[in-house]
Parts: C-alpha cells; sequence; structure tokens
C-alpha cells in the first residue's frame, strides 16, 4: 500500500517570496517598514539643487514607487507615513537640500513630500494588476504614471496655494522640469519590480 505522503515527494517546493515570509511576524513588518524609510531617505539624499525652482532634484520618488509596488497599497503607505513621521523628528530622512524637519514640511517641498504615501499607495497597485494576470512592467508602468503625477499635482498645488509664486509660473517651475527624470525613473521602478517580483514579493 502506498504512503499518503509519498505523491508529494517528487514535488517541487516554491518558496514564500520573501517580503510575504517577513509579513509573517511583527518583527517582520517592522524590519520592511523600517528597510522602506531608509530606503527613501538614502535616494533623498542624492539630491541635485536646481537654480531657477526652489525644488531640487531628488531621487526620493523613485524610491516611493519601488516602495510601494513591493509592499503593496497599505504596506506602501504605512512606510511612507512612518517616513514622514521620522522627517517631522528631526531625522535626517530628506533631502539635504531643505531645512529638515518641520521646516520642510511646511516649506516649499511640503507638497511633495506629504503626497508620498499616496503615491506609494497607487504604486502598491501594481501587485494587484499583476495578479490579475496583467503584465507586471505594464501595471508598474500605469500605477507608477498615476503615482508621480499625483506627486507633481500635490507639489504644485502646495506651492500654488502658499504663495511660494505665482499661478502662472508654478507649472514650469514645480512640474516641468521633473517630466523627464520622472518617466525615466517609472520606467527603472517598472523593471526592477517586474523582474524581481517572483522571488521578492508575489
Amino acid at each position: 500500500m502506498a504512503s499518503p505522503i509519498s505523491p508529494n515527494l517528487g514535488a517541487t517546493t516554491v518558496p514564500m517570496p520573501l517580503v510575504n515570509m517577513l509579513r509573517q511576524s511583527v518583527y517582520g513588518k517592522a524590519f520592511l517598514a523600517l528597510s522602506a524609510t531608509a530606503f527613501v531617505a538614502t535616494c533623498a539624499h542624492i539630491s541635485v539643487p536646481l537654480p531657477y525652482t526652489p525644488v531640487p532634484l531628488v531621487m526620493s520618488d523613485f524610491a516611493v514607487l519601488l516602495v510601494g509596488m513591493v509592499l503593496g497599497p497599505t504596506g506602501g503607505f504605512l512606510a511612507l507615513a512612518l517616513y514622514l513621521a521620522e522627517g517631522a523628528a528631526g531625522m535626517p530622512v530628506f533631502s539635504p537640500q531643505g531645512p529638515g524637519g518641520m521646516l520642510q514640511l511646511v516649506g516649499p517641498t511640503g507638497g511633495y513630500l506629504f503626497s508620498y504615501p499616496i503615491a506609494a499607495a497607487i504604486a502598491g497597485l501594481t501587485g494587484v494588476m499583476a495578479r490579475k494576470r496583467r503584465p507586471a512592467f505594464t501595471a508598474g508602468v500605469l500605477c507608477g504614471s498615476v503615482a508621480v503625477a499625483s506627486i507633481l499635482a500635490c507639489g504644485a498645488a502646495w506651492m500654488d496655494h502658499k504663495g511660494y509664486m505665482n499661478s502662472a509660473t508654478t507649472w514650469s517651475v514645480a512640474v516641468t522640469p521633473f517630466l523627464f527624470g520622472s518617466l525615466a525613473k517609472i520606467v527603472a521602478a517598472a523593471v526592477i519590480f517586474s523582474s524581481t517580483r517572483r522571488w521578492l514579493c508575489s
């Protein structure tokens, strides 16, 4: 009589994706969130000031996209909310081109920063779309584009509302200089997510 477990002996074991494995414990979730904020902070320090706008060219928006894609809508939103809390507490997580802390949150770039949790949640829909048999790269480009649009729109609306510049120049100073770079970041994040999705996350 065959053993009831014998049919499984030759089966291929599919390892649990890394992110899903870490989500199984409180410590794993904390590790993911802190790692995400450290990644965004590191990218925020890759910063180049531009002479015609108070907004520097940074890589933090790329990090926001990738964190959202990997952690999903809820995980991405919470990780970026934690990032803002760290910055508000005075930790050096924001771009060094600004004053840091709460002053940076209420300054010219505050709109971009406050949009990060929402943008990460939008980018997090990439995984949801990919699980519905949409190509992961295509899903990443679509969700990443909407996420970046929300970042730029919030940044421009903040500047206009706070009166840092008049409405006529807001678009040319807060949006136009970053369009080409944003497109490159969207594609890069989508490529990285689609190529690592099988072992990194579901």
